[in-house]
């Protein structure tokens, strides 16, 4: 214990910049978490509030299966494409990607974009699966 002390009053810069690192990643995983749901609210913001789900995989792994009612806009050239969700602004829209990583991106396009109601599906269309809910092929 004397040489942690030790060790942190010999490095203060080191010790303050490992206290802010942690600090900033607690915040961005709150801010992950609130902007995103998991499956089950994913069904009542559906079911409830008319949600829109975007699904950013490529179209070959959508083809193979995605959410119901689910639209297509992949995530290489989204940006080009949010124009096409201009009317959705007001509406929840919940963005899916394979695991609930690169939906992230997108989300963040969205927000910037003015879309008030974004939420990242959290484990993608992997954890939409597990929890044994549809899928479509058409």
């Amino acid at each position: 214990m004397e040489q942690l002390i030790e060790f942190a009053g010999n490095h203060a810069i080191l010790v303050a910049s490992l206290f802010v690192v942690l600090a900033l990643l607690a915040f961005n995983l709150m801010q992950a978490q609130k902007n995103s749901v998991d499956p089950v609210g994913a069904t009542h913001l559906i079911n409830r509030e008319d949600a829109v789900v975007i699904d950013v995989r490529p179209m070959a792994d959508f083809h193979k299966g995605h959410i119901v009612n689910a639209r297509s806009i992949p995530l290489n050239g989204f940006k080009n494409q949010i124009h096409s969700l201009e009317k959705f602004k007001q509406t929840p829209v919940i963005v899916s990607c394979k695991s609930g990583n690169q939906s992230g991106s997108a989300c963040g396009d969205l927000r910037k974009a003015g879309f008030e109601k974004v939420y990242n599906l959290r484990g993608g269309l992997h954890a939409w699966e597990a929890e044994k809910l549809p899928v479509s092929t058409k």
